[in-house]
């Protein structure tokens, strides 16, 4: 499965941004060891329910160090029997734009 994410935490840095949290949820996210790739809006990560839901939980905790509330928005392509697909969806958008 892939999972697409956001964490934002209510509480903000002095100018209203929350780039620390976020990094330390993409840490997290990047110490799994799981495919990932994190652009402005969402970080994105592959792999079995169990491993993606305990990623994104221990990422939103990061996010949430110091902050009494965290937001999440949170999209799932579920496609049991399916890898790579992280960067495989992308190859093959990519290849029509091509042709």
């Amino acid at each position: 499965m892939i999972v697409a994410f956001s964490v934002s935490p209510s509480a903000a840095e002095e100018d209203g941004g929350v780039s620390e949290a976020v990094a330390r949820a993409v840490k997290v996210v990047r110490e799994s060891g799981l495919p990932n790739s994190t652009n402005a809006m969402f970080t994105n990560i592959e792999g079995s329910w169990d491993e993606v839901m305990d990623v994104v939980k221990r990422a939103v905790e990061a996010a949430g160090e110091g902050s009494s509330r965290v937001g999440l928005v949170l999209k799932a392509d579920i496609r049991p029997g399916y890898e790579g697909q992280l960067t495989a969806k992308v190859e093959r958008v990519e290849k029509h734009l091509r042709d």
